[in-house]
């Protein structure tokens, strides 16, 4: 049961959560958003005639043809077919005030993974492999992401990535055409990490247990092998994967992240931790939240300026030594080309050698010096 004692009837959520958990009535997606994602949101729902645009949309789009291919060929969660994973679900809409409990279909794939698409109404799809990976509460947290999800309204962005995507692919051929639409892929897929942060946010929410959020992140990481695992060694590669190498690290870091819908799930677990452990978690958990009855009233420049904030924030304080450059131009600090040399000198094979100071002679000519070269750091 929840604090409030109460099972709500009348929208398909009869049972309450199946141990004492904390319910949000009215909670706004705002709450858990990731600022980055909250700021991009903020701004599309101000936009006039946006549902209309992509209601119109919708029918250049496969959504039709997604819900009738997982009705046909999957399984749909219910009280006769997966029956725990329908309680997860309509407990993970009870906790967050979800009204309409989204469709969810089990679908057969070994590799663990499960979505939230849909323009008009979203559906959520979890595979074989993920329900076989997770136990219980490890599985109730990430039906809890994607309720949030369902909230946020991430589903109509998504489809709207699947489709640029697989158009992008089509148009190939056409170099200018591909371009345009791989920039808009591009900077999608950049909101999308963010949207994924907050979703594992809404998971905890729901869940209420950070220990089977940790749990699940891993196995995804790792498989079924929580006793090889171990979670402080596990956050403990996020901090080196952020800190590690020099400026070629972070250039690869954002190369092998480019194509990636996901954060890395180290980065995940360790960004979970940090929010679980803030004061706006705090808050929320004592019932201090927005509610959506004010999202209309919000206002856009606070919410980008937030984002802002956070970046400028998140760049400060990394120990990501590309993070750590920009910081310092933005400080003025000074001998930044012979860093950037520095970082970089490994792509030509080895490292440049360092400005030597000018001679003394007349002639000019190259010759031995007195000063000592300095060493790379």
């Amino acid at each position: 049961m929840s604090d409030d004692g109460h099972q709500q009837s009348g929208t398909g959520q009869e049972n309450a959560p199946s141990r004492q958990r904390r319910r949000f009535p009215g909670i706004s997606s705002r709450a858990y958003e990731h600022p980055a994602d909250r700021s991009a949101l903020v701004a599309l729902r101000k936009l006039s005639g946006f549902d209309t645009v992509f209601k119109a949309l919708s029918g250049l789009l496969p959504e039709r043809s997604l819900r009738l291919l997982f009705l046909s060929d999957s399984v749909r969660v219910s009280d006769q077919q997966f029956a725990h994973l329908n309680d997860m679900l309509r407990d993970a809409c009870y906790i967050l005030d979800l009204e309409k409990v989204p469709p969810m279909y089990v679908t057969q794939d070994p590799q663990p993974n499960a979505m939230c698409i849909g323009l008009d109404e979203p559906i959520i799809v979890v595979t074989t492999g993920l329900v076989e990976l997770l136990d219980e509460e490890e599985m109730r947290a990430v039906v809890g992401h994607e309720v949030g999800h369902a909230l946020s309204g991430h589903a109509v962005y998504r489809t709207i990535l699947l489709f640029l995507t697989n158009l992008a692919i089509r148009v190939a051929w056409i170099p200018l055409g591909n371009l345009a639409i791989m920039a808009i892929v591009t900077a999608l897929r950049e909101w999308f990490r963010k949207s994924e942060l907050s979703a594992d946010r809404a998971g905890l929410l729901v869940g209420q247990d950070l220990k089977a959020s940790m749990r699940g992140l891993m196995k995804i990481a790792g498989g079924n092998h929580l006793h090889e695992m171990n979670v402080d060694a596990f956050l403990k590669q996020a901090e080196e994967y952020e800190a590690g190498g020099d400026l070629r690290d972070s250039v690869l870091k954002i190369l092998n992240v480019l194509p990636r819908t996901h954060p890395f799930t180290t980065v995940r677990a360790a960004e979970l931790k940090k929010w679980a452990e803030s004061r706006d978690h705090q808050r929320i958990m004592d019932g201090h939240y927005p509610r959506r009855t004010e999202d209309k009233d919000t206002s856009v420049t606070d919410s980008f300026r937030e984002s802002a904030a956070h970046y400028a924030t998140s760049v400060k304080s990394s120990k990501d030594p590309l993070m750590k450059l920009v910081s310092d131009l933005a400080g003025g600090a000074g001998d930044l080309g012979g860093r950037v040399r520095r970082g970089f000198g490994g792509f030509a094979g080895s490292a440049p050698a360092e400005d030597q100071p000018p001679r003394n002679g007349s002639d000019g000519s190259d010759g031995p010096t007195d000063t000592p070269p300095r060493t790379q750091d």
